[in-house]
């Protein structure tokens, strides 16, 4: 069973801080948008047109842990700051989508325009991938139509075989030169900027590569059109969540400013 430790409101949704049974800490979130951001490809943009940040009932979004804490250690993650880790298991990644659904009673997944769990907090799920899969499965059989978001920073010798229908895969790629990119992830045994570009799915959505720009020198068309197929990925440019651990290593809020709602 997990236990709320505390929580955090904010214009579109909560973050929450749970604890495993074991005193494990983790973190879950509970999201939504109005449906027309999911048109980011067709729009070639994701902004919000207004104030109007929509419902459960349009985009509603569940962001899991699939550890916690994380070995990987980026640069601009406060994950890195927890001294200890483990993998969580498939039960308490399934128990973290129904403690959202459970504080949300008036809300229905299977009504939802999209459900869409995001396997992007605590953790590298391909470094946990047998147990995010089994918690795929288990959420699959009460909500057939969910979308699953799996964000990687691409571990050597990982099976995206089964990535495919309504499963869809996030590289963590962050910088386009190589040497940038190995300190901002400090994990030795991940693929290369090229052999991140080799990866195929047969999700029915873009494999999309995930770029948290610290600054501009880390962006390269050139690279960006020789490795990456456009007919194969999306590319997502995301703001840096500015914490101890990012403004430690002196990041900044980097290229991308977020937008403060509330």
């Amino acid at each position: 069973m997990l236990k709320e430790v505390r929580n955090r409101k904010f214009a579109n949704g909560i973050v929450y801080a749970l604890k495993t049974e074991d005193d494990y800490p983790l973190e879950v979130t509970d999201t939504f948008l109005p449906y027309y951001t999911k048109d980011a490809i067709g729009k070639k943009q994701n902004a919000l047109t207004s104030y109007e940040l929509g419902d459960r009932t349009e985009r509603w979004m569940i962001g899991v842990s699939c550890m916690s804490g994380c070995p990987v250690h980026c640069k601009f993650c406060a994950t890195g700051q927890l001294k200890k880790f483990r993998n969580l298991t498939a039960e308490e990644i399934f128990e973290q989508v129904k403690f959202i659904i459970d504080k949300n009673p008036d809300y229905d997944p299977k009504k939802a325009k999209e459900f869409k769990i995001n396997y992007t907090r605590m953790g590298e799920p391909f470094l946990n991938i047998e147990e995010v899969k089994k918690a795929i499965k288990m959420i699959d059989e009460i909500y057939p139509n969910t979308h699953h978001y799996i964000s990687t920073i691409g571990i050597k010798g990982s099976d995206f075989s089964w990535i495919k229908g309504n499963i869809t895969l996030q590289i963590s790629l962050h910088s386009l030169d190589e040497e940038k990119r190995n300190w901002l992830i400090p994990f030795y045994n991940k693929y290369s900027i090229e052999e991140l570009g080799q990866i195929r799915t047969e999700s029915n959505l873009k494999t999309t590569l995930n770029l948290t720009l610290v600054d501009t020198s880390d962006f390269d068309i050139e690279k960006l059109q020789k490795y990456f197929d456009k007919d194969k990925f999306f590319i997502k440019l995301s703001p840096i969540n500015e914490n101890a651990v990012s403004e430690g290593n002196h990041l900044g809020k980097g290229v991308i400013k977020g937008v403060n709602l509330v």
